[in-house]
């Protein structure tokens, strides 16, 4: 998921540009590589406020960030595409690194957008780096919400999508692996948006969502049933048929006495385990039907069991 940059700066999503401004100003002299020589984590930090403050203080590139939300921002816009016109030189002179550079390795360095250059590229020492505009880049990465069923989720599945991808249909062949459950990815390498300049394809996401099931409840890679019995089985005991996940019924036994919402578990016969993990198991879940309306004689023989103490 990607990084909000309204919480990456530390402002409210309708902060000012001022307010913008000063929270970057504050960020940038606080982690700027010339406060902290070799360290690589506020090396990123400067990166990542940065690359927050080039899109949240252009009013286009901050209203497009709004509309996509900060998930589908990253998949629509690259790095060159976020510091395109911006510069970063004007702040830096502001906070005191003039000429709009900094010292890396002992030397004096310079930051600039312009040209498809990468502004961070120097920023741990090594020469200044140029990458041309016509230099290959990988595409964006995809994401799709696939829904699956249960029995998918289960015992895996071949799926086949169609993706919409600019003036074209791409189909996919998808293999859904078995046990796999709402919340997990899938990823398929070079099935992303086109290169640029030649560069590979980027990557498709697969974010799984199991569809709800008439029968069974999923709870990681247990199941669960639901059963009703009559007050009398409940009371007596008796012998059930329940379904099961491949399809067939099993027939367990419900012993005497048994309560309201009793749970009775089917050992492994549950939802596979993926990646590893154990199989799951089944349980039913019982449901004591009380009768609402009773006959005549119901009544009597009720009284009667009632004159006994039950």
């Amino acid at each position: 998921m990607a990084e909000d940059y309204y919480k990456v700066l530390g402002v409210a999503k309708d902060a000012s540009q001022e307010a913008i401004k000063k929270a970057y100003r504050k960020l940038a002299l606080k982690y700027h590589p010339d406060k902290n020589p070799g360290n690589k984590e506020a090396g990123e930090k400067f990166k990542k406020i940065s690359e927050a403050y080039a899109v949240l203080s252009s009013a286009e590139k901050r209203k497009q960030y709004d509309n996509f939300g900060s998930d589908n921002f990253s998949q629509h816009y690259s790095q060159e595409d976020i510091f395109r016109g911006f510069d970063i030189n004007e702040i830096l002179r502001d906070l005191g690194y003039g000429g709009g550079g900094f010292r890396s390795g002992g030397r004096r360095r310079t930051y600039t957008s312009q040209g498809g250059m990468d502004p961070f590229a120097d920023l741990f020492g090594g020469g200044h780096q140029q990458h041309p505009r016509n230099m290959p880049q990988q595409g964006h990465d995809l994401q799709y919400n696939l829904a699956i069923t249960l029995e998918e989720s289960v015992f895996g599945a071949e799926k086949k999508l169609a993706l919409q991808k600019e003036d074209s249909v791409d189909e996919v062949s998808i293999k859904v692996p078995a046990g796999i459950n709402t919340g997990k990815k899938l990823r398929l390498t070079g099935k992303g948006g086109p290169g640029i300049n030649g560069g590979p394809p980027g990557d498709l996401y697969l974010n799984i969502n199991v569809l709800p099931h008439p029968i069974y409840a999923r709870d990681g890679n247990d199941v669960y049933v639901d059963k009703t019995i009559t007050y009398t089985q409940a009371v007596l005991g008796t012998t059930i048929e329940v379904p099961v996940l491949e399809g067939v019924t099993k027939r367990i036994k419900i012993p005497a006495g048994t309560q309201n919402n009793t749970k009775i578990r089917m050992k492994g016969y549950g939802v596979p385990g993926f990646k590893g993990s154990a199989k799951g198991d089944q349980y039913v879940k019982i449901l004591v039907d009380v009768p609402r309306k009773l006959t005549d004689k119901q009544t009597q023989l009720i009284k009667k069991l009632s004159e006994e103490g039950l």
